[in-house]
């Protein structure tokens, strides 16, 4: 075992032990009888949500050692990764002990947990001490920003030819078909070009996941994050065209039946039918057991009745996956349904053309090119066999399944948005000169610089591993929280900190960066709030191991 990491080691161990302390403060707090009581979880949510935090930022530094140690023993671990490695560790190191962000105005400290004393204990280890002191430099930041501003970032090879080879492709595509365009389709809030939706149909996008029997490309998560990574590069838009489909394949892979997967695979894998996720209601948000729309049988199917909001792509879409009510009596989420609507596609003189259905468009400050609509359904009519599974009562579980997946997906957009918000603000700094001097030579400018590319890549490779562990088949609602929680956080703050370096022009809504940051600010949002990831984690982990 190589000895280059020996600190960083021994760092992670010292961690350890602090996030165990944690541990058990919050599970004392929390638990009775080996679970977690509703009641102290919402009394001590700030704590709770702290550890959700804590872990995940050791969950990341393990992970982007565990990347560090593979590409030193293929001898491929230079400068860059040596130096985006250091300031990791030591500004990561530095927040568990000092203060730890969980939002913009919300900071979790060793006080809040009572270990003011363990966290200083765990500052003055060695290893740690070390790290706080050498990591997280001036000349650390200075020297990473020096290897971006010659166009050296850290490795993005995953050591599997096909999933590389596919990043070039989508990288190229992304940089001739979707960059030179997407600010203006953006400030048009036009909808993403048919012609673009068929090359990316052509390049099998929308099939990824799709086993290769049902017409799709049959490959895994990591895959999946890349081309969703490359293409959210570009624009949030195109990076998230294929979210809906690969929510709706998973669907009904997992949860439909044999004529359901002969009848919709294949369309969404090629690209022919356009899916739309119907979930969220007005007043509800992620209280999805509280949903009131209504699936009532008929003799010959059934009848939806009811509203729906924040519906992506509703118009240009051919196929709703819609959650409803189908028993009344039966309260939560026990007696939710979940169906697969055939819709008619709308256009742009008529988005909804289809009898008992109706919406109305939601403007938005970013996260355009598909557009956001709220439904109203007035006995839209369905056949018996929309249902899927064909069992009803199950649609909350069959809709858990898949939350993986687009939690994993909504990390890899992220980190398209951060990488996107981190060339912008780097080009800005080369090229405007400000006491005839380019931007990049003032300090706050490159240490900006060197912050986002090192946030970039721990958001980057904390969103592969849990992609790995979903390949891998296993559990991974974990995983996937912490890798959404971290990655939407860096995509805020790089688009924040690049729009800063742009100045007054950052605020024009000319310059790209504009949108970047209207783009950034949804991903702590949908697929479950930045709330919510934390409350998933901190209590996932909880009961994965209760405390002693």
């Amino acid at each position: 075992m190589s000895t280059e990491f020996t600190i960083h080691r021994a760092a992670l161990v010292a961690l350890g032990q602090y996030v165990e302390q944690v541990h058990q403060v919050v599970a004392k707090a929390t638990m009775r009888e080996g679970k977690v009581v509703p009641a102290l979880a919402d009394q001590e949510q700030r704590i709770l949500h702290g550890y959700a935090w804590i872990i995940s930022t050791s969950t990341a530094l393990k992970v982007l050692l565990s990347w560090a140690e593979s590409l030193q023993e293929g001898g491929k671990f230079r400068t860059v990764e040596q130096l985006s490695l250091q300031i990791a560790f030591g500004e990561y190191l530095a927040q568990v002990v000092g203060g730890l962000a969980m939002g913009q105005n919300e900071v979790v400290r060793p006080a809040d947990f009572g270990l003011s004393i363990q966290a200083s204990d765990l500052a003055n280890n060695s290893a740690v001490a070390e790290l706080l002191n050498n990591g997280n430099t001036a000349e650390t930041r200075r020297a990473l920003a020096e290897q971006c501003r010659d166009g050296v970032f850290a490795s993005e090879n995953l050591g599997d030819d096909f999933i590389d080879a596919a990043r070039e492709q989508y990288h190229r595509f992304t940089n001739e078909r979707i960059i030179p365009h997407a600010h203006q389709w953006h400030l048009d809030n036009a909808l993403i070009p048919d012609k673009t939706v068929a090359e990316l149909a052509e390049m099998g996008t929308f099939g990824i996941c799709i086993p290769e029997e049902f017409g799709g490309l049959g490959l895994g998560k990591l895959a999946m994050s890349v081309v969703t990574e490359e293409l959210s590069r570009g624009w949030i838009g195109a990076g998230s065209l294929g979210t809906r489909s690969e929510i709706a394949g998973e669907l009904i892979l997992l949860g439909g039946t044999a004529e359901q997967h002969a009848q919709w695979l294949p369309g969404i894998a090629n690209g022919d039918v356009l899916p739309t996720a119907v979930f969220t209601e007005p007043d509800v948000g992620s209280d999805m057991g509280s949903l009131t729309t209504r699936a009532v049988k008929t003799d010959d199917g059934w009848q939806i009745k009811g509203n729906k909001t924040w519906i992506t792509h509703a118009s240009r879409s051919d196929l709703m996956t819609l959650m409803a009510r189908s028993k009344p009596d039966v309260a939560g989420y026990a007696g939710l349904s979940m169906f697969l609507v055939p819709k008619s596609r709308g256009s742009e003189e008529n988005p909804f053309p289809a009898e008992g259905l109706s919406g109305t468009e939601i403007e938005v400050l970013g996260y355009r090119g598909m557009r956001e609509y709220e439904l109203a359904f007035d006995d839209f009519s369905l056949e018996e066999g929309a249902l899927l599974g064909g069992k009803q009562g199950n649609g909350f579980k069959q809709l858990m399944e898949t939350f993986e997946g687009a939690r994993i997906q909504t990390a890899a957009r992220a980190v398209g948005v951060a990488r996107r918000a981190l060339e912008l603000g780097l080009n800005y700094a080369l090229d405007r000169k400000q006491f005839k001097r380019p931007l990049f030579d003032f300090p706050r400018v490159s240490d900006k610089i060197a912050m986002m590319a090192v946030d970039t890549l721990l958001a980057r490779e904390l969103t592969y591993f849990a992609a790995r562990e979903k390949d891998k088949g296993h559990r991974c609602d974990i995983e996937a929280g912490m890798s959404k929680l971290l990655a939407a956080r860096t995509a805020w703050t790089s688009a924040d900190a690049s729009l800063q370096i742009h100045g007054g022009n950052g605020y024009s809504l000319e310059y790209e960066i504009s949108r970047v940051l209207c783009d950034a600010r949804i991903l702590n949002i949908f697929e479950g709030a930045g709330e919510i990831q934390a409350q998933v984690v901190a209590r996932g982990l909880l009961m994965r191991r209760p405390s002693s």
